[in-house]
């Protein structure tokens, strides 16, 4: 067993304590491959700020659960060899099994996802509560699920959202032990979050559940799911060089920036990522069609994704000069 201890790592706890005192959100962006975790780390270096490293069950599938875990520990080094100390947690993202969840714990994982708000609600707290049990014996903190967010992310698929009943979170805390809850009310997966006719602004987060929410569970750190905001001056490039993205629209950063001063001390940032690395090398490959150096299409777009990452922080999420 690898201990996520041993790679520099931490958990969450500590970090959704400062973030709760602080009235920030501390950021968590998914990454797939190695441009995308140099950008990251990179990003939250120069903005100070600490950051919680997702990997999604396709994502670890995709680039090799061994390769992820050297990732890891070589993304610490670099932190370390920076002088500035962030925090940095591993992160499962939407854990859809007691086996996966253990087996990133074993594999130097410090913070675990199980998602069960697609079982019924009894089972959710049972499949909850085995993870919980597990993952506690390793300091490893564990993220549960109430409520279900429509859209599409990798294995993800949900047709329609199911907002959190509030009347659940309490006995849902209290039975499974979980450390943060991610609930619904109003985000959805993927770069489509809503529908809206050309000039119309998407429909706004349910902050009255929200505020219900941290009234039955006053100090508990809440996560926001599929928060993206679908920036449109990247989906702008995309569609000028090629693409076919008409439509995608996000949450507001407005909104994201109410919500992080609230109870909300994690939030998800996925599609933002995909959108400016697949951006940037379509302008590439748009303006040099010659070019096959990949060195030369996934260098700018992992510094243009450094560039967002230092924004997000600073100027929606608040998690900026928070070492």
């Amino acid at each position: 067993m690898v201990r996520y201890q041993d790679l520099g790592l931490s958990n969450t706890r500590e970090m959704f304590k400062k973030a709760m005192a602080g009235g920030y959100a501390i950021p968590a962006y998914n990454f797939n491959n190695l441009e995308q975790l140099q950008a990251i780390i990179q990003g939250c270096i120069q903005s100070r700020s600490p950051v919680i490293l997702q990997i999604s069950k396709g994502a670890r599938q995709y680039a090799n659960q061994t390769l992820l875990r050297y990732m890891a520990e070589g993304a610490m080094k670099v932190v370390k060899e920076s002088g500035v100390l962030i925090p940095v947690a591993l992160h499962l993202d939407h854990g859809d099994t007691y086996e996966l969840c253990v087996s990133c714990i074993e594999s130097g994982f410090s913070s675990v996802m199980i998602d069960g708000s697609a079982h019924p609600y009894a089972e959710n707290v049972a499949l909850t509560r085995k993870v919980v049990e597990f993952a506690h014996k390793h300091d490893v903190t564990v993220e549960g699920e109430l409520g279900v967010l429509a859209g599409i992310e990798d294995e993800v698929s949900h047709k329609s959202s199911n907002y959190t009943n509030p009347d659940d979170v309490e006995d849902f805390v209290k039975k499974t032990g979980v450390d943060s809850l991610a609930i619904s009310i109003g985000t959805s997966h993927g770069a489509y979050k809503f529908k809206v006719k050309p000039g119309e602004q998407p429909p706004p987060l349910r902050f009255d559940i929200l505020e219900e929410i941290e009234r039955r569970i006053p100090g508990f750190p809440i996560v926001l799911h599929g928060a993206s905001s679908v920036l449109p001056e990247y989906v702008a490039i995309i569609n000028k060089f090629g693409g076919k993205m008409e439509g995608a629209v996000g949450v507001s950063e407005e909104q994201l920036r109410r919500a992080a001063k609230s109870a909300v001390c994690k939030v998800n940032i996925d599609s933002d990522g995909r959108l400016v690395v697949t951006a940037m090398i379509r302008k590439v490959f748009a303006e040099n069609p010659k070019e096959f150096d990949p060195r030369k299409y996934l260098g700018p777009a992992r510094d243009e994704l450094t560039k967002l990452i230092v924004r997000k922080n600073k100027e929606v999420l608040g998690s900026a000069d928070r070492v």
